[in-house]
């Protein structure tokens, strides 16, 4: 990882932000996916012991992933960066092949692809841990096995080649889950432990499982977050023709709800299920990550209506480095030594969690301004 000027985070790669061709609303949607992952479901539930509001209680249960079957707001949260990592390398790709060619665009696919994935050994614990619980398979390394194929793929193969490709992963995934037999159970069977994409981590994916004998970033599963990524790639084709504002709008909502409802149609035979990254759970996921951002291009890039975004900006220029920030520093812990102690249960109580969570975020948020401010992102 290395320091730079220029406004590229990693997951992002658009131009910079001078350029005509920098979308705001990209940034803003990449930063409010992550503002939920840094510190936002803390503040909810902080705010849920001082308030008993039936609207913050609807909002906690969708800040928890589903125990199996289902979709939360909480589950859109990763695959939405997915989504955003794709539409965002059209734009990186799609220059460094115009301007240096194909070769150095594979180059740079491979290079950030690897070192995504080996970032994510690292979060995980890397080498501090006994060597049987490093985990080869997890967020960081999911996106970048989904970065790394989805590359290739705009690299090497067009609009049809791409679709074809997408089709297959999708389908694909789907066949297998259905139709391969599981050793002891058969075919057609989703339930934790006994479908195929668990069997395959349980007899081949080596040291540490999230889930004990399987993972929820599995090796099967890979598969459709392959297709989730080039879901993104199309919706970045979309953002990057020439076409009207108005057209692009309603293109990307449409299409979201086309595919929200036939994820939800498909979940009749292959349910919608988050931790083996069914079919479906990509549609219904892409389908919501496409409406957003429609939203946000039409609210931030069309009306111009940018100043409420800044916050979600500053952290969306730099979403690996502040999700690295938030593993390897216990920002709570700091903040408790602000408003912790004594301070919190003798004088701040009932509001002293509260106290805590925003301290946390004003931090978090603090950190990136900074950044921000100071053009320094880091990327792969």
């Amino acid at each position: 990882m290395s320091t730079t000027t220029t406004h590229e985070p990693v997951g992002a790669g658009i131009a910079p932000a001078n350029q005509p061709t920098r979308l705001m609303s990209l940034d803003a949607l990449r930063g409010f996916d992550m503002f939920w992952i840094v510190g936002a479901d803390e503040l909810v539930k902080a705010l849920l012991k001082v308030s008993d509001n039936s609207a913050l209680r609807v909002l906690d249960r969708q800040l928890e992933h589903v125990e199996w079957t289902g979709f939360h707001f909480e589950d859109l949260i990763f695959p939405m960066f997915v989504f955003i990592v794709g539409v965002s390398l059209v734009f990186s790709l799609g220059r460094t092949i115009e301007r240096q060619g194909r070769g150095a665009a594979v180059a740079r696919v491979v290079t950030r692809g690897v070192l995504l994935y080996l970032l994510g050994v690292f979060y995980y614990g890397g080498f501090s841990t006994p060597f049987e619980q490093i985990r080869l398979m997890g967020v960081l390394q999911r996106i970048g096995l989904a970065y790394l194929f989805a590359g290739l793929i705009f690299c090497y193969l067009g609009a049809r080649g791409r679709i074809a490709a997408c089709a297959g992963l999708l389908v694909g995934y789907w066949a297998l889950m259905t139709f391969v037999p599981v050793p002891g159970v058969g075919v057609g069977h989703f339930e934790p432990g006994g479908n195929i994409t668990n069997w395959v981590d349980k007899e081949y994916l080596p040291l540490r499982k999230w889930d004990g004998d399987y993972d929820p970033e599995g090796l099967l599963s890979t598969l459709p977050a392959i297709a989730n990524c080039l879901l993104g790639v199309f919706a970045g084709e979309v953002l990057k023709s020439r076409a009207g504002e108005g057209h692009k709008v309603f293109s990307l909502i449409l299409s979201g709800a086309v595919f929200v409802l036939g994820g939800w149609i498909w979940d009749a035979q292959f349910p919608v299920i988050k931790k083996i990254w069914t079919s479906s759970f990509v549609l219904v996921a892409v389908g919501y990550s496409s409406m957003l951002l429609g939203l946000f291009y039409l609210v931030v890039d069309v009306w111009k209506y940018q100043r409420w975004t800044r916050p979600f900006v500053w952290i969306g220029m730099n979403p690996i480095t502040i999700y690295m920030i938030h593993n390897l520093v216990d920002l709570n812990a700091i903040a408790n030594r602000f408003v912790g102690g004594e301070l919190k249960a003798r004088y701040l109580d009932p509001y002293g969690d509260l106290a805590v969570a925003l301290v946390s975020m004003t931090i978090t948020l603090a950190i990136c301004r900074f950044m921000y401010q100071r053009k320094i992102f880091l990327r792969l």
